[in-house]
């Protein structure tokens, strides 16, 4: 069982890291998950995530307090506002972009409801 959750958190890191990169995939979510991931698995995997220069500060602004950075909120928000228009622009039919503009604004309020580090 301890491979399996070793390569549930390896697969969240990678999906983190394509999410750096990608305005659609979200980086924090899957860092959190990779965290419990490896802490069921691999002490040393966990501790290295938590110690990643670039990975770990989001985890511990998260888990101490709940926290965003600024910068991450103007991404997630830079991101959420282009995937839009992309869909926008191919036309996808307007009740799904009702129901897409509805879960980005809820997803928006959410991230700029949290405090910030």
């Amino acid at each position: 069982m301890r491979y399996i959750w070793l390569s549930f958190g390896v697969l969240c890191v990678l999906a983190g890291f394509i999410g750096m990169f990608l305005p659609v995939l979200p980086t924090v979510p899957f860092l959190l998950l990779a965290g419990f991931f490896f802490g069921r698995s691999s002490q040393r995997a966990h501790d290295w995530l938590l110690s990643h220069k670039q990975l770990g500060p989001a985890i511990h602004d998260w888990h101490e307090n709940g926290a965003i950075s600024r910068k991450s909120k103007y991404l997630s928000a830079g991101s959420m506002a282009v995937v839009f228009t992309i869909s926008v622009l191919f036309k996808i039919p307007v009740y799904i972009l009702i129901i897409q503009a509805v879960i980005l604004i809820s997803v928006s309020y959410f991230i700029w409801s949290r405090p910030e580090v």
